[in-house]
């Protein structure tokens, strides 16, 4: 993961907007004539950790190494934007994707797979990982760690073919956009095999302490900028609906199908998020530490489908099954169109539902109303 020469800053940089709305959620938008407390920054590389929603390539190295199936290396995994797959968990490209295309720069290489410079940053993130060390799963005996903590110590293998001295050091990563997360999902699906939600509600303040102690020694090292996703609305994930098919009618919302325990405990999770990153810039008033909201949009998906260009059956996969059939099995079902879906084959999405994330994060503030709904109640 190492490169021979040290990097330098670039003459021309990148912006990249931010704003902060109502002191609770920041979002990223364009210059307008009318918009008011925007602080520009400008960006030359982008170091993003989290699990397989911004996974760009690192996931088959891992688990290659750990003798664990996954099923990202084949087709038609990357078919709709690389024509292949590229270990991404998706039909193409994902959020971190689009934010690099709109900020004018590469596309975030995964830093275990990728055998050139990092000058224009890294992506650390693997799919499945947790941001608890795997020794709090299943007794120990987790078959993969790839945890927030680990993806900490790669970027400080890497840290010293980035820069030498703490000046150069910090010069360097001021002028680089850190994404931290998404994190919790995979923490909350692996524990639903053997805790209930109440359960699992408990350690969710040990989830947030791991991001936020993260962060603060990102930091330490020299950043300044950060975005930190929230989670998803997991109860209207298609494998975790499949989990508990014994459910009573009165779990599910009535409009969505969605389990309405589980998505208040990612709504938990994302209050919890926001109370610590509020601390965070309390603490350390010269960082720019931005949340960025997955799960509104996601709802909006949910609930509105045909306003994205979305098939109603909102909540199926695009890929895989039936059964046990993972996407790329033989037998397994493929639709013809993904753009027309919001799930591709399981949690995660298709390009075109990343793509209207990303553009939410970018282009938009989020109304209050919305903010209230998802983000705001415990």
């Amino acid at each position: 993961m190492a490169t021979t020469k040290m990097c330098k800053l670039p003459s021309a940089t990148r912006l990249f907007l931010f704003v902060a709305q109502l002191g609770w959620t920041w979002a990223l938008i364009p210059p307008s004539p009318v918009a008011v407390g925007l602080s520009a920054r400008r960006y030359d590389s982008i170091f993003s950790f989290g699990d397989s929603f911004a996974d760009t390539g690192n996931n088959p190295v891992v688990f290659a190494a750990s003798s664990v199936f996954d099923p990202v290396t084949r087709p038609p995994y990357g078919s709709t934007f690389f024509g292949r797959p590229t270990g991404r968990n998706s039909d193409g490209r994902l959020i971190i994707d689009f934010i690099a295309q709109r900020l004018g720069l590469p596309l975030v290489p995964p830093s275990l797979a990728h055998n050139g410079s990092f000058c224009r940053g890294a992506n650390f993130a693997v799919g499945s990982a947790t941001a608890l060390d795997a020794a709090f799963f299943h007794g120990g005996k987790f078959p993969l760690n790839a945890s927030l903590d680990v993806q900490l110590q790669w970027f400080e293998s890497l840290k010293p073919s980035l820069c030498r001295t703490t000046k150069e050091c910090e010069a360097f990563f001021g002028r680089s956009l850190f994404f931290v997360g998404e994190f919790g999902v995979n923490d909350y699906h692996f524990s639903f095999l053997t805790k209930s939600v109440q359960e699992i509600m408990s350690f969710v303040p040990d989830v947030i302490r791991t991001i936020s102690t993260a962060i603060e020694g990102l930091i330490k090292h020299g950043a300044t900028n950060f975005v930190v996703p929230g989670t998803i609305p997991s109860g209207c994930a298609p494998p975790v609906l499949a989990l508990f098919p014994s459910a009573a009618p009165a779990e599910y919302n009535s409009t969505t199908g969605c389990l309405e325990d589980i998505n208040k405990l990612g709504m938990h999770h994302n209050l919890l998020l926001q109370e610590a990153l509020d601390k965070l810039r309390g603490r350390h008033p010269d960082a720019m530490i931005v949340y960025a909201d997955l799960f509104g949009p996601i709802m909006d998906m949910v609930e509105s489908p045909g306003k994205y260009g979305f098939e109603e059956d909102v909540l199926t996969v695009c890929c895989g099954g039936p059964g046990t059939l993972f996407c790329g099995d033989e037998g397994a079902n493929l639709c013809e169109k993904p753009a027309a879906r919001l799930f591709w084959d399981g949690v995660h999405l298709t390009e075109a539902a990343y793509r209207y994330i990303a553009d939410v994060w970018l282009d938009s503030i989020d109304s209050p109303a919305r903010q209230s709904r998802y983000q705001l109640v415990r």
